[in-house]
């Protein structure tokens, strides 16, 4: 969303996405959530499944406090019939997205996806130059996931993977089993984790296995 224009601005009522990529690690079964926006009318905003915090005034002239809205639409108040549905995991998750998105900011979430969108892109030219790739799979405009499509390789994803392992590189996606209309393609992703010098290994490492 940071190198997008808003979705209000192209007349999305509701937007939802991952926020595994807002300074969640990675591990074994979790680090996973997501988010759900919609435009600020009554309408969206009370069939939200999670809790609702607001802000509102206090006591004390200028200062300003958080708590619960709309709780009539809670578990708390009508039970099996309420709207929300979170736990504390999730909760936390959140926070930590949170935390990431006030630290980076709007300016800080736009270089972000620039440099996301720069470093596929390179990765995509350079894949691309080795004999028998072809590197996007699909013309269409890509951020920082693309498909490879080694069919003129004469080699399988597994088995290219196998040799990337051997080299201390996790290979791509193998679609060949979820996928098997695009035949021997594998799904890669690049973010803001890797340099150059990881991209030009990779792509040397994949030069070397397909000679």
């Amino acid at each position: 969303l940071g190198v997008m224009m808003p979705p209000s601005n192209y007349k999305a009522d509701i937007v939802c996405g991952d926020i595994q990529g807002l300074g969640i690690h990675m591990n074994y079964g979790g680090g996973h959530g997501g988010f759900i926006a919609t435009r600020d009318e009554e309408k969206f905003v009370m069939e939200y499944p999670s809790r609702l915090f607001g802000i509102t005034k206090t006591s004390v002239e200028g200062e300003y406090g958080f708590g619960d809205v709309a709780y009539e639409r809670t578990s708390f108040a009508v039970r099996e019939e309420g709207k929300e549905f979170i736990g504390t995991c999730a909760a936390l998750w959140g926070i930590t997205a949170g935390v990431y998105l006030s630290l980076m900011g709007p300016r800080g979430m736009q270089e972000l996806g620039k440099v996301i969108m720069q470093k596929s892109q390179y990765a995509i030219k350079k894949l691309s130059e080795i004999k028998g790739i072809k590197a996007p799979l699909f013309d269409s405009p890509h951020f920082k996931e693309f498909i490879v499509d080694f069919n003129d390789t004469g080699m399988a994803v597994k088995d290219i993977n196998i040799y990337l392992r051997e080299h201390r590189i996790f290979g791509g996606k193998d679609l060949s089993r979820e996928f098997p209309e695009l035949g021997n393609c594998a799904m890669y992703c690049i973010t803001e984790i890797h340099t150059k010098d990881d991209i030009d290994k990779l792509v040397q490492a994949l030069s070397d296995c397909l000679e």
